[in-house]
């Protein structure tokens, strides 16, 4: 921001007069003073006062507050007394001292350490009062900050003592002391100035002649330019001699603050709010601060203060400048740019960058600002895959926007794009001449690297990297190693780039896709076929399942040998396959369902599917049915928490008293527990079967209409013949016992 005035003159209404030094002097700001003119200007006054505080050490530091020139001139008020700011040259700090006197400023800032009070053998310079004035620090001729000029009014203090006291406070050096009376005076007064967040410390040397030695008189001053401070800072000034005979002199004073523009945020918008006196005439301008470039106009405005003006967030980019000046001529104007560091502002800038891709061979960056972006060369591959970086790189500084680079290529693919990224991984991306050369090819890349000597190298780039031709690595272009090495030397392939380190080829793949499309075809032929044969296989079995049919088989649990026969038993028709239902198998559900529940479940589902229900008949069961033909109010429970033969009985006789038995239940018994004539005869009006010598009538009678042919009968009854001998044979091992003879039996018998 620049600030620009003319000249060091003063305006003599506003300049006051030192009364101890005669001196000419402003103050800082007085109460109710107000600066303007075309010369830097404050509104509102210092306020300050003697104010104490800890003086602890601190590191010099600097801060620089370019001074907004049109907000200072906007401080003015009505009938302001006009006061104009001296402007010091160049970066240096300097000093200076009233006449008579000698003065010199150390080079570079020191560390604030007052130290102890000591006592003075004789008269010393100390400091009596301090004077503030602002200024302007001008670097260059519309580069000026704010700056603080502090005066340090001298006086002496104490009187000549005899010397046999030197060594007891520690000045014999002091040139006073050591000449009493016809000495110079020398002092180091030093000032220390803090306004957050600097913090400096200087050291001024003091010398003065003995003429003006007098005590208790003041000898005059010494003038420091100057501390640079922010409008609307609290600055506070502390003055003391090293070594120090007095109490640190100090003063506090608030600078102006910053009138004028203030931002903020208004849910999705920004509100400008210009805080202008009212019917004070200015210009306002919006403009986006293209580096390099001429500014660019984006909105202006000549009105009448005070003003509030409301922008959309969209429409807030980092270069977006704020531009006011007085409707006067030759007025000069001050910018500011609010939005450097607003993420919202860069996320739309983002969003604003547009990559134009211009013939035959070049690319442009359209954006309103710069953008702290970097543009390589890729090569995209038709699958979609990332780009991947290329050589030759494009240069790796910033890119310059609207302005038109060109590619360092000897013809166009449509394969090759340029790729512009920032350090948040954003990114634009455009290939090259899509329209005029077509969609992506499938085209390989090989780079070719040149070393010393003519030493050659090709390589393919692929997406796990650049792979050497002729290598062993399972990868397309390693297959293909020796045939794209032949279409190189051969013209097939089209040169991209040529230089002393490399060049780079684009190869195509027509010829070598037709033939990797003819296995594939091939193949997803010969896999079709071999699933067609899977299929006929399995035909059969699905077949065999689908007709597979439900068979529910109840007994009476007479004893452990038993339940292992019948157990055999149905791991044998499930074989065959029957979907077999057993209660051996279903104990769980047995448990919780109760066994009268888990038949009438069991039943119904086996019916429903065109199943049928198989009676395997035993000593025990046979018993079961006489007690419930002669008492049919005997409780099913009494016969244990699994019998769900006993618990069947009840939904079984309706059935067979009823005639509809047939076609629905099957009846069998083993010949060497039971002979026929034991089977009650209400059970004899369906099939009832001997096992294992009328196993193949038997299992036909299962299966229903779609039993296998007899043969195929004879093979399955020979199969469950051999799967129950084991469990027959364990059963009748003893002569004498047999299965189905447990104590249950025998009393029922």
């Amino acid at each position: 921001m620049g600030v620009r005035t003319p000249g060091r003159g003063r305006s003599q209404a506003a300049q006051r007069r030192d009364p101890e030094t005669g001196e000419g002097f402003r103050p800082l700001l007085p109460a109710g003073t107000q600066l303007s003119g075309r010369r830097g200007v404050v509104s509102a006054p210092l306020r300050g006062g003697g104010r104490t505080g800890p003086q602890a050490w601190v590191l010099p530091g600097t801060w620089k507050m370019p001074v907004p020139w049109f907000f200072l001139s906007l401080a003015l008020g009505r009938n302001p007394v006009v006061l104009s700011l001296e402007r010091v040259v160049g970066p240096q700090d300097t000093a200076r001292c009233s006449p008579g006197l000698s003065c010199h400023l150390w080079d570079g800032d020191m560390l604030c350490l007052p130290g102890s009070l000591v006592s003075a053998a004789g008269p010393v310079l100390v400091p009596t009062r301090l004077q503030t004035e602002l200024v302007l620090r001008c670097y260059k001729e519309t580069d000026c900050d704010l700056c603080v000029r502090v005066a340090v009014h001298l006086a002496v203090h104490g009187y000549w003592e005899e010397p046999e006291d030197e060594e007891k406070f520690g000045i014999a050096e002091d040139p006073a002391i050591e000449e009493p009376r016809n000495a110079s005076l020398q002092a180091h007064v030093v000032l220390s100035f803090q306004a957050y967040p600097t913090a400096r410390c200087v050291l001024l040397e003091v010398q003065v002649p003995a003429a003006l030695v007098q005590p208790g008189q003041s000898v005059g001053s010494v003038v420091f330019d100057c501390f640079e401070a922010a409008l609307g800072a609290e600055v506070r000034i502390w003055s003391y001699t090293q070594p120090r005979y007095q109490k640190e002199l100090n003063l506090t004073q608030q600078l102006p603050a910053l009138p004028g523009l203030k931002v903020s945020a208004d849910g999705d918008d920004v509100r400008l709010v210009l805080d202008v006196p009212e019917e004070q005439r200015f210009g306002l301008s919006l403009y986006w601060n293209q580096v390099p470039g001429p500014a660019k106009p984006w909105w202006h405005r000549n009105l009448t203060g005070p003003q509030t003006i409301t922008l959309n967030h969209t429409d807030l980019v980092p270069c977006l400048c704020i531009q006011v000046w007085h409707l006067e001529p030759d007025s000069v104007r001050t910018s500011i740019c609010p939005f450097r560091e607003d993420p919202r502002a860069h996320r739309n800038l983002w969003r604003a960058a547009r990559l134009q891709l211009l013939p035959p061979r070049a690319w442009r960056l359209d954006a309103p600002c710069s953008l702290p972006a970097e543009a390589t060369l890729c090569w995209q591959a038709p699958d979609g895959g990332p780009c991947q970086p290329l050589v030759p790189p494009l240069p790796l500084e910033n890119v310059t926007v609207n302005k038109a680079l060109e590619f360092p290529l000897l013809k166009g693919h449509p394969n090759i794009c340029v790729q512009v990224s920032t350090w948040e991984k954003q990114e634009l991306q455009e290939c090259l001449w899509a329209d005029s050369l077509g969609p992506l090819k499938d085209d390989m890349l090989l780079v070719e690297t040149r070393g010393p000597q003519d030493n050659r190298s090709l390589c393919a780039l692929e997406p796990s990297g650049c792979t050497p031709l002729l290598s062993r690595a399972s990868t397309r272009a390693a297959r293909l190693g020796g045939p794209l090495l032949q279409d190189v030397q051969s013209g097939q392939c089209l040169q991209l780039w040529d230089d002393d380190l490399g060049a780079l080829w684009a190869c195509p793949m027509e010829k070598y896709i037709h033939r990797r499309w003819a296995l594939i075809w091939l193949a997803c032929l010969l896999l079709a076929a071999m699933l067609f044969l899977l299929l006929l296989l399995k035909k059969n079995h699905v077949k065999a399942a689908a007709r597979s049919r439900a068979a529910l088989l109840l007994y009476s649990a007479d004893d452990a040998g038993f339940e292992r026969l019948v157990g055999a038993l149905a791991s044998a028709l499930f074989q065959l396959p029957l979907r077999v239902a057993v209660d051996l198998w279903s104990r769980r559900e047995l448990s919780a369902q109760g066994p009268l529940a888990w038949f009438h479940a069991q039943r119904r589902q086996t019916l429903q599917e065109g199943g049928v229900v198989i009676l395997l008949f035993s000593p025990g069961a046979v018993a079961l049915c006489r007690e419930w033909l002669q008492d049919a109010t005997s409780a099913p429970g009494a016969h244990g928490p699994h019998d769900a033969f006993a618990a069947s009985l009840s939904c079984l006789l309706p059935d067979f008293l009823q005639g509809r038995a047939p076609g629905r239940y099957v009846g069998a018994y083993f010949d060497r527990l039971l002979s026929p004539d034991a089977v009650p005869a209400l059970f004899r009006s369906v099939p009832v079967f001997s096992l294992p010598s009328q196993l193949p009538d038997f299992l036909g009678t299962l299966q229903g209409p779609a039993a296998p042919h007899p043969w195929r009968l004879a093979e399955k009854a020979e199969q469950v013949s051999r799967a129950l001998q084991p469990a027959l044979d364990s059963c009748f091992r003893a002569p004498g016992t047999g299965c189905g003879m447990g104590p249950e039996a025998e009393d029922r018998t």
